[in-house]
């Protein structure tokens, strides 16, 4: 959002494993095995994975997608294979000579039934270390000891018809000269730890609040994390890259008597640009009755309890464009007034005051009753599966990391009845990271199985972050940064159980990267109902920074991945903006079965903004903005069809629903280019759709329908910016 003061890659194959039949089975057990891989032992004492990324070589591939390094990338979705005879070969060279302890083999359906591991000095005396004829596939874990720079799989007989194929093969020791990282340690000097004794807080809070309210794409990160207490007579003014968090279990644990603010004067009243921020687990007093958080996208308002009235619009009743309230309490009323878009999830609020364009609701004690399209409220009861944000907190003096509880039918807040359900992980079994860490770093820390906590800053990563472990969570402070340089993807996800990402932003490098975020390898098939995996505040840039570019910034693989809260976003303005500049063609895609999505920003992607092809997908609030900057209608043309959708359903998908869309154009460049539909689905009686919006901006390019042929132009409204609606499709 930005205006007014307003707000090529080919499809993904066909779901499914190569010889389907073989594998399905094993890679079921091989995603539930994963939690075996690391030892059970504390944290320090874990063995390091010594063999991910190092020089790798075979007796044979299978064919050119099959190559060595597949077994050593840390990439569950690319595997080695070998010709298919006997006596075939994997070794690996870590470059030095290590203490070994164990290894880990990760087959695809074909297996070795006997097999040998193999270490070596010099690549060419070897010793065997292992030896088995009883073999059984999935993920194997071997204990061996000995010190060696080659290791080597030489597999004996095959257990399948074809040749010997591992998705990982993966050497654990010493780490080649050093102990092993340490998790806890202080959270660097980004982070301000405040008790009610620290002097002058307002002073400190107003010097950051100074660096920071109008950097919209500075490099300062900071968070306040304020112990339990209480604190009187503070206004915390939070600008750019600024969180506030209270670090007791729950809210009532820490109140601030005065004001938690975000305005819009650094930007003469208007709150369109006010991004990037965040404050979570606090009771407010306001001093007036009433607090204001005036903000736009990537702002969370998270485990608060306002003792009064909430007003989300700026001094003046200014513009503003779109944010999220999840699991807090407002006694009074929420002052919507001029703010377009809003969605607020599992939460307790005394009312709820005007309507706009889409106000969405799901959990909400005291919402107002669906009216949509007149007042344009949508209103769903409960929300079907969620699991709060992990956060930090002080259990007495020491700092832990706690993990809520998922909860089915959620309604209302995880704290109304006393302390909130959930596991408390201490943060010795997190890696700290802080300025200067670099990926190899972190992925050692990862495969030693700490979490990861990032402190405030800037990172730079040279290759993916690999999260490989089932319940790892990875934790950002700050609106910690991460950037990929040399087109690498910034972090990839396994198909495991229960990994929990939160608080952080990737923003693409210059060089294009083909994805962002990847949750799951490429056909990933486990079944993760029980224990899905989150994604709640991480945010997604493309330029404004400067030039960045990504084919596709979010890829969603995995089955049963919750996205709540995220702003995807490809920039409309700043420094590295351009048609061609930040070229980003796709913001979302999913791919995997049963996601669901709770709070979906996806804005100004050359192409489609979100692509959906998983069975049963479903998405609670979607706001969208297509690209400002299409130079003519060419540039837009999909075959046939006038524009890409901002929301697709793939034709294949059986079973689909949604609640809460708007999408909005601003065609500034060219604004006679037209958009046949800003929704596309199939129609089938199980794709459903409910409260659909489109709406031109100023009259700047426009809509021909809502979804597909069906809902009015907006040509008839002109330049009144007055919305298109469809209440329920088919």
């Amino acid at each position: 959002m930005s205006i007014f003061g307003m707000p090529a890659t080919a499809p993904p194959p066909a779901r499914g494993r190569v010889r389907r039949g073989l594998t399905g089975a094993v890679v079921t057990a091989l995603a539930a095995t994963l939690l075996s891989v690391v030892p059970a032992t504390s944290a320090q004492a874990a063995p390091t994975l010594l063999s991910q990324g190092k020089s790798v070589t075979a007796s044979s591939q299978e064919h050119y997608g099959t190559a060595a390094s597949g077994a050593v990338d840390g990439d569950l979705g690319t595997r080695w294979s070998s010709a298919a005879s006997d006596a075939q070969w994997l070794q690996v060279d870590l470059g030095s000579q290590v203490a070994l302890s164990q290894v880990v083999l990760r087959w695809e359906a074909a297996y070795a039934k006997s097999y040998r591991i193999e270490l070596s000095t010099d690549g060419t005396t070897w010793s065997t270390a292992y030896s088995t004829t009883t073999g059984a596939g999935g993920t194997e874990t071997v204990a061996v000891s000995g010190t060696a720079r080659y290791v080597r799989m030489q597999g004996v007989t095959r257990a399948t018809g074809y040749g010997y194929s591992l998705w990982e093969f993966q050497v654990y020791g010493g780490d080649g000269g050093g102990p092993a990282l340490p998790g806890g340690g202080d959270l660097g000097p980004n982070v301000h730890i405040i008790d009610p004794s620290t002097p002058d807080i307002q002073g400190r809070l107003d010097e950051v609040f100074r660096q920071q309210e109008s950097a919209q794409f500075g490099s300062g990160r900071h968070a306040f994390l304020f112990k339990p207490g209480t604190y009187n007579n503070l206004n915390a003014q939070v600008g750019f890259y600024t969180q506030l968090a209270g670090l007791g279990l729950k809210p009532g644990d820490t109140t601030i008597n005065g004001d938690v603010t975000v305005d819009a004067g650094w930007f003469n009243g208007n709150a369109t640009q006010n991004f990037w921020r965040g404050v979570e687990g606090l009771t407010v007093n306001p001093v007036s009755g009433t607090d204001r958080w005036a903000v736009s996208q990537a702002s969370s308002f998270r485990r608060m309890h306002v003792k009064g009235d909430l007003s989300l619009a700026p001094a003046g009743y200014g513009w503003a464009s779109g944010g999220y309230i999840a699991d807090s309490k407002v006694d009074g009323q929420v002052g919507n007034y001029s703010q377009q878009q809003w969605y607020t999830r599992d939460s307790t609020i005394g009312g709820w005051s005007n309507s706009v364009w889409n106000q969405t609701f799901s959990g909400v004690e005291g919402a107002p009753a669906t009216g949509f399209p007149e007042p344009r409220y949508t209103t769903l009861d409960t929300t079907p599966i969620s699991r709060e944000k992990p956060y930090l907190y002080l259990d007495g003096s020491e700092y832990k990391v706690f993990a809520p509880a998922k909860r089915t039918n959620a309604r209302g807040t995880t704290w109304a009845n006393g302390n909130p359900q959930g596991e408390s992980i201490p943060l010795s079994k997190f890696y700290v990271v802080k300025a200067g860490t670099t990926a190899a770093t972190i992925n050692q820390a990862l495969a030693q199985g700490l979490n990861l906590l990032f402190t405030p800053g800037v990172y730079h990563v040279d290759r993916t972050i690999n999260v490989n472990r089932a319940n790892t969570i990875v934790l950002g402070l700050g609106l910690a940064t991460i950037i990929p340089d040399n087109g690498v993807t910034a972090m990839k996800v396994a198909d495991v159980d229960g990994v929990r990402l939160a608080g952080f932003l990737i923003d693409a490098g210059p060089v294009n990267s083909p994805t962002l975020l990847e949750l799951g390898p490429q056909n990933s098939s486990t079944d993760h109902a029980a224990n899905p995996t989150t994604v709640q505040d991480v945010y997604i840039r493309v330029g404004g920074a400067g030039a960045g570019k990504a084919t596709t910034s979010v890829v969603v693989n995995s089955d049963d991945a919750i996205i709540d809260h995220t702003w995807v976003w490809r920039a409309d303005h700043g420094d590295g903006v351009g048609w061609e500049t930040n070229r980003a063609d796709y913001g979302v895609r999913v791919n995997g079965d049963d996601v669901l999505a709770t709070g979906l920003f996806v804005e100004h992607f050359n192409k489609y903004d979100v692509e959906w092809y998983g069975e049963r997908g479903r998405t609670v609030f979607y706001q969208n903005e297509k690209a400002y900057d299409a130079p003519n209608q060419a540039a837009i043309q999909n075959g046939t069809t006038k524009g890409y959708a901002a929301y697709r359903v793939d034709d294949s998908v059986n079973t689909h629903e949604a609640w809460g869309l708007g999408s909005y154009c601003n065609y500034n460049v060219d604004p006679n280019i037209r958009q046949d539909h800003g929704f596309k689905a199939p129609v089938k009686p199980g794709v459903k759709f409910h409260s659909l919006l489109t709406v031109s901006l100023g009259g700047n390019g426009h809509y021909e329908h809502v979804i597909n042929d069906t809902g009015a132009s907006t040509v008839p409204a002109g330049t009144s910016t007055v919305p298109s609606t469809v209440v329920s499709y088919p």
